[in-house]
């Protein structure tokens, strides 16, 4: 059995995270059922990310972009649990089986159990913010610590988990957050977030979405998301042919931000305009923060153990 993820070129932790979790839920799966493509956390019920004529199953996945693949032929498609019940109902499942994302269970795991408290504050932008923005150096003007979401998975998760507070703009920045019990005020930078899989979400564990909006830091984060910058709007960047649901930063967007040569009074000149959107996070990070009730993340986990539970007795 495989486990399938999407691959970000830039790298992205909440996808990476499906390398190593399930061998701590299902020990032993990669050795069983060959045919077998285990599709777990991420939004990837997509018509064009996942393979017809292989046999799939489903723990935990979410939709949101493109279109949703055939799955009636339950001879292909062993759908356990998805995300939330938005994607069950898409999938037209019982919305029972909208248990949680699986990613809060990497909490139970051992070495991120009792980690100490080393950031104060901490902000985790989306993927895209951080392939395209100047988002460590806006952290550093308003004393927040950077947590890049394109790191290594597991320091990436030990950084959130030792933080007193999370901003997240990554929706796995705010479901790591809240399964370590971090308090966490979600943001955005881009009106055209995909506030489904954030409500997919929140649904599971009684919290709201309501995202406080920060401007691009950058005119290339603008360009890459099709957002307006000092009164300068721009259109998004075609999405990248290997996945046409999901958009890509183009590096030709990010060579004033990766240029090693510019000057101090170019920096300087970036830190300024920049200004709007350190404001803007200042200011989330003063926000009345938002956790889901202990009983109701516990009595998630307890369901999702309980489908992993049955999958051990069927493949195992």
């Amino acid at each position: 059995m495989d486990p399938y993820y999407w691959e970000s070129q830039h790298g992205n932790f909440g996808d990476d995270l499906n390398l190593w979790l399930w061998d701590f839920l299902i020990p032993g799966f990669r050795e069983v059922h060959a045919e077998t493509l285990l599709v777990g956390v991420g939004t990837v019920l997509n018509r064009a990310l996942l393979p017809e004529g292989r046999h799939k199953l489903v723990l935990g996945s979410g939709f949101g972009y493109g279109t949703l693949p055939d799955m009636s032929d339950r001879r292909e498609w062993d759908i356990r649990c998805v995300r939330g019940p938005l994607t069950a109902q898409k999938v037209g499942i019982d919305p029972r089986l909208g248990i949680i994302d699986p990613a809060v269970m990497v909490a139970e795991m051992p070495e991120f159990k009792n980690l100490p408290k080393k950031h104060k504050k901490s902000f985790v932008p989306h993927w895209e913010s951080a392939a395209a923005g100047i988002w460590p150096v806006i952290c550093g003007t308003v004393g927040l610590h950077y947590i890049d979401p394109r790191g290594d998975a597991k320091e990436v998760i030990r950084e959130i988990a030792q933080s007193e507070l999370i901003i997240a703009e990554s929706m796995h920045g705010a479901i790591l957050s809240d399964a370590f019990r971090v308090p966490w005020v979600a943001v955005t930078t881009s009106n055209s977030i995909n506030s489904f899989k954030w409500n997919d979400w929140a649904e599971t564990v009684g919290v709201t979405y309501r995202p406080r909006h920060v401007p691009v830091s950058t005119r290339a984060e603008a360009i890459a998301k099709g957002a307006r910058f000092w009164g300068i709007g721009f259109h998004a960047r075609q999405p990248a042919l290997e996945d046409p649901n999901k958009r890509q930063i183009d590096d030709s967007a990010m060579v004033a931000v990766r240029d090693p040569t510019q000057t101090s009074l170019r920096v300087a000149a970036k830190q300024l305009l920049a200004a709007p959107s350190a404001l803007s996070l200042w200011q989330a990070a003063r926000a009345t923060p938002q956790l889901s009730a202990d009983h109701v993340l516990a009595e998630r986990k307890e369901r999702f153990l309980d489908v992993i539970d049955s999958v051990r007795r069927a493949y195992l």
